[in-house]
């Protein structure tokens, strides 16, 4: 459940069931305000998102995994240790945001996530129409309607 911090504005925060940041499971979530039925187009898009299947979760940790291995970040110090299973990469990046992509006509759930890996690189995923669509640093490029 999305709580609205300014509605006006389609900016909320809800508790993320996975994905993490430094802070806790508090994510915000930004949509388009201006969108008809915007509020309750974003609470299905946190709902896909808090309820993502396991394939799907280790589709998203796989492509961390590749992102860390081939990230050229900041941080130049950072060497991926070996992971016990492909969701320990969760250990070293965090989700901070989730962008609502407007209602499209066919009423698909599509959205980007935003975070960072621990590498130094802005890391992130867009899902749409329950496929995993992308995973690395250009997650906002696939936004069709922000």
């Amino acid at each position: 459940m999305i709580r609205w911090l300014q509605q006006e504005n389609g900016e909320g925060e809800f508790n993320s069931n996975i994905f993490c940041n430094e802070d806790g499971d508090i994510l915000s979530v930004y949509a388009n305000s201006d969108a008809p039925n915007f509020m309750d187009y974003a609470e299905k898009c946190v709902e896909a998102f808090n309820n993502l299947p396991k394939p799907m979760i280790d589709e998203i940790c796989n492509k961390l995994i590749d992102c860390a291995k081939e990230g050229i970040g900041l941080n130049k110090e950072f060497k991926l240790p070996t992971l016990d299973s492909s969701s320990d990469i969760l250990n070293y990046c965090w989700f901070v945001a989730l962008y609502v992509d407007t209602e499209s006509a066919d009423d698909e759930i599509a959205y980007a996530v935003e975070g960072e890996g621990e590498w130094g690189e802005n890391i992130g995923f867009y899902i749409s129409n329950d496929s995993v669509v992308y995973v690395g640093s250009d997650y906002l490029d696939y936004m069709k309607n922000s």
